[in-house]
């Protein structure tokens, strides 16, 4: 089925919305797709929601920029001089390089079963309701922290949390559970405080989204998704994202993730019901 402009404006304001709340956006386009009647293990279908996800970067990009170049320009003078190595912001940019590797292995060695057995509605219902239950232990984790006195800000940041926030992350190929769920989560456990948590989130977002949606470019069929379509989508999500992103740190500030829990669990039922009832194929 051809995916007209109304479609991408549809999945383009779903991916901006739902891509950095924890709320888990494969899930919700998924969703989208099967409501819009596109077929969700269609190889074009799963390479366009992958690609508008750069216009998802594209907006961490500019909201981030700063922090971005301060990083980079850390790391570069950390590998050309040894006396720089021990800044924190030289370790933080390593963490999220290294944090940024298991999801992209994890991802090229189960592309098919990412785009094809795992993009099932039932699959989405479960992985919404099952990884609530760790963001509920993850914000209790921190709660507990917090009254101890012990919380972790961004200058804290160490490879090892990096390689265990990005292994956590690979758990966000399963659709349903939440990339920034998975990430902040992994955060909080850690000791990690909720804002650098997020923020780190962010961080660990772009490479891993722009190496998914640079690599799905090759699957998009022109016939099905014409480049208008496709830019559209792009943009789209780009402006929601960006909206998206300072909401969300505002938030996360004065809120638990766990408040995204009861939104999480009641779709997860929702989808349950409707399944159950042959009001929706799973697929």
């Amino acid at each position: 089925m051809d995916l007209s402009y109304p479609d991408s404006l549809i999945l383009g304001i779903v991916e901006g919305l739902t891509e950095f709340l924890p709320v888990s956006s494969t899930g919700h386009l998924t969703v989208a797709e099967k409501l819009l009647g596109l077929h969700v293990d269609d190889k074009a279908v799963t390479a366009y929601t992958a690609i508008i996800q750069l216009g998802a970067i594209v907006a961490t990009f500019l909201y981030f920029w700063r922090d971005i170049a301060r990083l980079l320009v850390a790391w570069v003078r950390g590998l050309t001089s040894a006396r720089h190595r021990g800044t924190h912001d030289y370790q933080l940019a390593w963490a999220v390089i290294v944090g940024s590797v298991p999801v992209g292995v994890v991802g090229f060695l189960a592309k098919d079963l990412i785009t094809g057995g795992l993009r099932s509605l039932w699959v989405v219902a479960a992985a919404l309701i099952l990884w609530s239950g760790v963001m509920w232990a993850a914000e209790r984790r921190h709660d507990a922290l917090e009254d101890e006195g012990i919380q972790r800000g961004e200058g804290t940041v160490g490879l090892r949390d990096g390689l265990l926030i990005g292994l956590v992350q690979c758990f966000a190929l399963i659709p349903g559970v939440s990339r920034s769920g998975a990430t902040i989560s992994a955060g909080l456990f850690r000791g990690i405080d909720r804002v650098t948590a997020t923020r780190l989130s962010f961080f660990m977002a772009i490479p891993a989204l722009t190496a998914a949606g640079l690599f799905e470019l090759k699957d998009v069929d022109t016939h099905t998704v014409g480049v208008g379509q496709l830019l559209l989508g792009v943009v789209v999500a780009f402006a929601v994202a960006y909206a998206s992103i300072a909401w969300l740190l505002k938030f996360v500030a004065h809120h638990p993730i766990t408040t995204f829990v009861w939104y999480r669990v009641v779709l997860g039922l929702v989808l349950f019901g409707v399944l159950a009832a042959g009001w929706l194929s799973a697929t």
